[in-house]
């Protein structure tokens, strides 16, 4: 009769040394599956083939750079939005009418003549933006 008591209240004692992983790994796959479909969607920008140059210091980017590409079919884009060069003024002064810094990254594929890149660099500079700075891949 001991005994049965001693079995009873070491049973009720006793602490589950086993853990539960099933709600682990259902998060885990959740988010596997949200993160393969939204990697693809990271990738920004239009494919452009840039300018070698000698590697030099470089210019130090800003935590949110804003990045205007011309392709070498000589179209202007922002973002993958396709901006006319009539419309680059206007685009500009109302994207930069309220902020702060106004620095604008340059992507300029190699293939396109210096007037397309003088023409926008002008639209740039006539918007009221300061600073610019031309990306190119250092060799």
């Amino acid at each position: 009769m001991k005994t049965s008591s001693n079995q009873s209240k070491g049973q009720r004692g006793a602490l589950l040394s086993e853990i539960n992983v099933t709600p682990f790994v259902d998060v885990m796959l959740v988010l596997l599956i949200i993160f393969m479909v939204t990697a693809p969607m990271l990738k920004q920008g239009i494919n452009i083939s840039l300018p070698q140059t000698k590697k030099t210091q470089g210019v130090k980017i800003q935590k949110d750079p804003f990045i205007l590409q011309i392709k070498k079919d000589q179209k202007i884009y922002i973002g993958d939005q396709s901006v006319p060069l009539e419309n680059l003024k206007e685009k500009l002064s109302a994207l930069f009418e309220h902020k702060t810094s106004k620095s604008v990254y340059l992507q300029a594929d190699r293939r396109i003549s210096y007037g397309t890149v003088a023409q926008v660099l002008g639209e740039i500079k006539s918007s009221g933006i300061s600073n610019v700075s031309l990306i190119t891949i250092a060799k």
